[in-house]
């Protein structure tokens, strides 16, 4: 684009849209593209417009609105749709809940272009239908099509975002103690539990209350796993001290246990493990005193399908340290961003 006295202008195509202000009005007086004609001039000199900024077809620009468009398609993520431009900038807006998942070293490295801006909700963000998950556009009003090529070309075989949508397990849930088998004081995890399922699809099994004995919790496992079980949680028994025996019983299972501690708080002595595909969690009790536990962090991510590797879990050290808040804010929170 260039600069050029309104005088100058006729016959040009202008490169953004001009804005007017006068009593009772604020709005588009002149559109993108509009070509100037001579009897324009008057109202470009009663806005104030003695200079606009008109295309030069032979610098090769991309003017913010088509920059954005370009950027959206870019980064097509199923699940979301994009809405604008407006003010040059697309949103992306989530068609489904989900589990929100962002390319960070991708992200970073579009973000070293010139010009162009992306940002977006953390990695690992539980998100609901209508959230806006990102938004992007160029800082200037054009910038040379290069800069928009780099991008394209950066995002060609790797999605920039992906909203993976939760998927409907069947979770079997084993409770332990002998102060609750034996009735000597009241479950409260089975409420927990359950209103933390109701946020996610599938089918909850049951719950069985064992003793403090592996063969009787094992045996309960094994029961939920031949009713078809995808996730089996354990509660209770989930500490270091000797009469703590979940963790004997998930292992007298044959899984394998990725891990049985997590540098996260509140619920530091999570286990997670699997068993043939099955997805074994370890519930410390703190999931019965505080609204949001490490429980809360993990579930989203069992739903939709995720994997844990060992490097996962160490990362959950960085933003695995819950603020107590008087009220809870969680999602929108530090918690659990890793």
């Amino acid at each position: 684009m260039k600069k050029v006295a309104i005088q100058d202008a006729v016959g040009l195509r202008i490169c953004h849209d001009i804005t007017e202000i006068r009593e009772g009005f604020k709005g588009v007086a002149f559109k993108r593209d509009t070509v100037i004609r001579e009897e324009d001039i008057g109202h470009f000199l009663n806005i104030g417009k003695r200079h606009v900024f008109v295309w030069d077809d032979s610098i090769k620009e991309l003017h913010e609105d088509d920059c954005a468009r370009r950027m959206a398609a870019m980064a097509d993520t199923p699940g979301a749709h994009y809405e604008g431009p407006a003010e040059g900038k697309m949103l992306l807006i989530a068609d489904r809940e989900g589990l929100f998942r962002v390319r960070r070293e991708l992200l970073r490295e579009i973000n070293r272009i010139p010009d162009i801006t992306i940002c977006s909700l953390p990695d690992h963000y539980p998100v609901k239908k209508g959230d806006r998950l990102a938004s992007m556009r160029i800082v200037p009003l054009v910038t040379p099509e290069e800069h928009i090529l780099k991008a394209e070309a950066l995002c060609k075989e790797v999605r920039l975002f992906e909203l993976l949508p939760y998927q409907p397990l069947k979770t079997g849930v084993i409770i332990t103690g002998s102060e609750i088998c034996h009735g000597r004081i009241k479950d409260r995890f089975e409420p927990v539990i359950r209103a933390k399922l109701r946020s996610f699809p599938g089918e909850m099994l049951g719950v069985k209350l064992c003793d403090d004995d592996p063969d009787m919790i094992a045996g309960a496992a094994e029961f939920f796993i031949s009713q078809g079980a995808s996730l089996l949680i354990f509660t209770g028994g989930m500490s270091v001290d000797p009469d703590d025996v979940t963790p004997a019983a998930v292992r007298k299972l044959g899984a394998e246990i990725l891990t049985h501690g997590m540098p996260a708080q509140p619920g530091n002595m999570t286990l997670l493990g699997y068993l043939d595909g099955i997805v074994i969690l370890g519930v410390p009790g703190a999931a019965v005193s505080r609204p949001v536990t490490l429980l809360d962090v993990l579930l989203p991510q069992i739903f939709a399908g995720e994997r844990f590797s060992i490097e996962d879990i160490r990362n959950l050290a960085e933003g695995g340290l819950c603020q107590m808040c008087a009220r809870c804010h969680y999602p929108n929170c530090s918690f659990g961003r890793y």
